[in-house]
């Protein structure tokens, strides 16, 4: 089984996928295979030096992230030149990973971790969708203090994504991590027992 996890920003995916690869799951991180796909001399770093020019790339010949940011910031025509090349490099890498992995009969869970699921339609590579949600003031504490955001910067960023209870209405499951990380421990454990369920049956 392909548990796609999702959320926005600071609400915890990557701790709640860590806990998941704790307890036996193997994780495909989507963050991963991005920067996979845009590798020094890989054919999506070529078609995007050719895109936005040669000041993308560092000395070393690999992409400079934030350069890159830069010019695609503030300009949404830029951002969706990015987006038409990178997105199908990552679909094609991630449908290869995935099918891969789920052929294998020593993996009880597979879980997709993509910031990006619902945003670019992603969730039909995988089984069932997880939603990782927290309060609105706990997110922007977190980002704050993660990033060394400004508050305003930090709630841009926020502003910026698909709306969480958009994300919640449209997943399988949902686990809040609002709270102490213990308590979302828990909630990842009765999640895996009843996953484990639905797999052996």
């Amino acid at each position: 089984m392909i548990l796609g996890l999702t959320g926005n920003i600071a609400s915890g995916k990557s701790s709640v996928a860590r806990e998941f690869a704790r307890l036996g799951a193997v994780i495909v991180d989507a963050d991963q295979l991005a920067r996979e796909v845009v590798g020094r001399g890989s054919e999506t770093l070529a078609t995007l030096v050719a895109t936005f020019g040669a000041q993308i790339l560092r000395g070393d010949g690999t992409m400079d992230r934030e350069r890159l940011g830069e010019l695609i910031f503030a300009d949404d025509e830029a951002r969706a030149r990015l987006n038409a090349i990178v997105h199908p490099a990552i679909a094609a890498l991630a449908v290869a990973r995935l099918n891969a992995l789920k052929n294998r009969k020593d993996i009880p869970l597979i879980v997709y971790e993509a910031p990006l699921l619902f945003e670019a339609h992603a969730e039909k590579r995988v089984d069932r969708v997880l939603v990782v949600k927290i309060a609105a003031e706990k997110q922007l504490q977190r980002l704050m203090a993660r990033d060394g955001l400004s508050e305003s910067a930090a709630r841009q960023r926020m502003a910026a994504q698909m709306a969480q209870e958009e994300k919640v209405k449209q997943a399988d499951y949902v686990i809040d991590n609002s709270e102490e990380f213990e308590k979302t421990q828990e909630q990842v454990a009765r999640l895996w027992k009843r996953l484990l369920e639905e797999y052996a049956s």
